[in-house]
């Protein structure tokens, strides 16, 4: 017997959520069915799963297995089983091969819960630290079609690109936060050093400095002496907004105010396209039902702002709406998009349009990476400029104004 986890609709369409213990999926929905309830997502829950303190340390190491060794326990899974491998003797081999003391752990539980006769699934869901739920529904998938080893290989190729899309996003992101950083050192370095070293000649000439002049000596002096307090103010700035950031309102604030950006917001934007249309793609072309599809592609996506434009198309779809216009709604879908989307649904060929259109948006994001240093060059040297003429302005003019006097004399 498992524990489930499940959200079903009243008659009158009310959502109600809780926990039913059965032995599949299957007998939860005719309990809900007999209560008088439409299912509407059942989910096993993992079962507690005890560690020794010598295992602390491989639990922890686990949690920290990347989409690169997922990929690669899929792909070896997938050959394994299409070599007529049983299951069994597969997981055996890749935990004996696997250099990943974590992950033999996780495989090795993996095995005694097929061992005790449990499915894959299920076995998988008592580690959701490393099997998202996306990756669980397409093997739940693969286990009622009997295709398996298919949709092994296909999530292996679905891995593949989630770390690819992740690395150019990060990619899109470094370039300008380098730049930030830089600017800030050398503003900091000019206050604390550059410009005290002038004051001290300025401090000897019987003359009244220039506004820039005074300006920049008030703003070192103040930096100078209230140093730690910026630095401890900037400290408690960043744990505040990590802490903020980690709440529901300030993560969905804050991925939405990200995809506003200029120039780095387009990317991320058609990054996020680009991962929906693949994860809709792969999930609808291995028959998984509409509304599992949209629930799966929501909780892996990246964006929060964007999962829970996702949810309302699942919503919207419950009450009977087409996905052209849940998804016209939502108001996060180019023209592109929507048009493929009406192709799709009028000649069922939705999976294979969202492949291209991911195909098309990845491309997209490739290039925007590649010329984003040079789509950032003119704001990096008008930065630099200002910086630079407000400091020579403000250095020289002293000098200049000295010059002129003397020379006036």
């Amino acid at each position: 017997m498992s524990l489930f986890q499940y959200q079903a609709r009243t008659g009158k369409g009310e959502l109600q959520k809780g926990r039913f213990e059965g032995a599949s999926s299957a007998e939860v929905a005719d309990h809900l069915l007999a209560a008088g309830l439409i299912p509407v997502d059942i989910r096993v829950l993992p079962d507690p799963v005890e560690f020794t303190l010598g295992e602390v340390l491989g639990k922890n190491r686990a949690q920290s297995i990347g989409l690169v060794e997922l990929q690669l326990f899929s792909r070896q899974l997938h050959t394994m089983l299409r070599a007529g491998v049983p299951i069994l003797r597969a997981l055996t081999s890749l935990r004996e091969t696997s250099i990943n003391p974590g992950f033999s752990k996780v495989l090795a539980d993996i095995n005694d819960g097929l061992g005790q006769g449990r499915e894959l699934s299920m076995c998988l869901a008592r580690h959701p630290k490393i099997f998202d739920s996306f990756y669980l529904a397409m093997v739940r998938v693969g286990e009622m079609t009997g295709r398996l080893d298919t949709v092994l290989d296909r999530l292996a190729v679905h891995l593949d690109f989630e770390r690819r899309a992740r690395e150019m996003v990060k990619g899109a992101i470094r370039y300008p936060i380098f730049v930030i950083v830089a600017l800030m050192v050398a503003m900091l370095v000019i206050n604390l050093f550059v410009i005290p070293a002038f004051s001290k000649v300025y401090a000897g000439m019987n003359t009244e400095l220039p506004l820039m002049t005074r300006f920049l000596i008030a703003t070192s002096t103040f930096t100078k002496e209230y140093f730690h307090f910026l630095i401890g103010g900037a400290g408690v700035a960043l744990l505040g907004f990590i802490g903020w950031k980690g709440t529901d309102s300030g993560r969905y604030t804050w991925d939405r105010f990200k995809l506003r950006l200029p120039i780095v917001g387009k990317i991320l934007r058609k990054s996020a396209l680009a991962r929906f249309a693949r994860s809709f793609a792969l999930a609808s072309k291995s028959g998984v039902p509409i509304l599992q599809v949209l629930t799966v592609v929501a909780a892996v996506a990246d964006n929060r702002y964007y999962a829970d434009k996702i949810g309302n198309m699942r919503e919207g779809i419950e009450r009977g709406e087409s996905l052209l216009r849940t998804a016209t709604l939502t108001g996060i879908f180019t023209p592109v998009v929507l048009q493929m989307l009406a192709v799709g649904e009028e000649t069922g060929e939705l999976d294979n349009l969202l492949q291209e259109i991911a195909v098309m948006y990845e491309q997209e994001v490739e290039y925007e990476i590649s010329t984003l240093s040079q789509q950032i060059e003119p704001i990096l040297i008008t930065a630099l400029g200002a910086m630079v003429l407000v400091l020579a302005l403000g250095v020289f003019l002293p000098i200049w104004d000295m010059g002129s006097k003397t020379f006036g004399h």
